[in-house]
């Protein structure tokens, strides 16, 4: 954590144009709240989305170590595969029940029950321009995937369980802290300042983890040479 905090850590962190990227997609809403009129509802549906993404990633992941481990690792991935979708999906099906009912809940009529596929569809539909906003998280994930687990070997160095296990740290730690700010955001009649707050909190987050990339970076070609 100190390392987050250090400026020689950071300055190579932001040498690599990939940090930048990462920086620049994380800040990207910002430009949804000031002109596309973005409140804090799209912008919590946004990051659920996300959340989908990173485990559609874990899996892939998973896949990725299990091929490493030969036989073993594709039984292993036999049992843990689907156990993983249902056990992360039911887990974000129950989190986007929760934000459906925050950007529903100053709306009349009864509440309805959502499906998974309806959730994502509300979740799709809940800000303008949000299909532009999740194929950029898509494509940045798409990158790191390809270039940091695959080319630079990562899966190599991981399990299949380890993989697994990923995803929720992700969620517990930063979304439900950005689902809390976002009721504070309703109950103070959603002031712009809150909402960018919110964006903020995702991008320090974002800093955090392309200074962890940047060790794990610089651990491997200290081990190589």
């Amino acid at each position: 954590m100190l390392s987050f905090l250090d400026p020689n850590t950071l300055a190579r962190t932001y040498r690599d144009p990939v940090a930048w990227v990462i920086l620049a997609v994380d800040l990207f809403p910002i430009w949804a709240v000031l002109t596309l009129g973005w409140g804090a509802a799209p912008l919590v549906f946004l990051y659920w989305l996300e959340n989908l993404i990173i485990g559609a990633v874990a899996l892939a992941k998973m896949v990725a170590a299990s091929v490493r481990e030969h036989v073993i690792g594709a039984l292993g991935l036999l049992f843990i595969g689907p156990f993983f979708v249902f056990h992360y999906g039911m887990f974000c099906f129950v989190h986007g029940v929760f934000v459906s009912a925050f950007a529903n809940m100053n709306t009349s009529g009864g509440p309805s029950f959502p499906t998974p596929v309806g959730l994502v569809q509300e979740a799709l539909q809940s800000g303008a321009s949000m299909p532009t906003f999740v194929l950029a998280i898509i494509a940045v994930q798409i990158f790191l995937f390809i270039q940091d687990f695959i080319l630079r070997g990562e899966y190599r160095e991981t399990s299949i369980d380890q993989e697994m296990m990923k995803p929720y740290g992700r969620v517990i730690v930063l979304h439900i802290a950005i689902f809390a700010g976002a009721f504070a955001m309703a109950a103070l009649g959603e002031p712009l300042w809150g909402v960018l707050a919110l964006i903020l909190l995702r991008a320090i987050w974002g800093v955090f983890l392309s200074v962890r990339r940047r060790l794990q970076i610089d651990g491997a070609a200290q081990l190589k040479s």
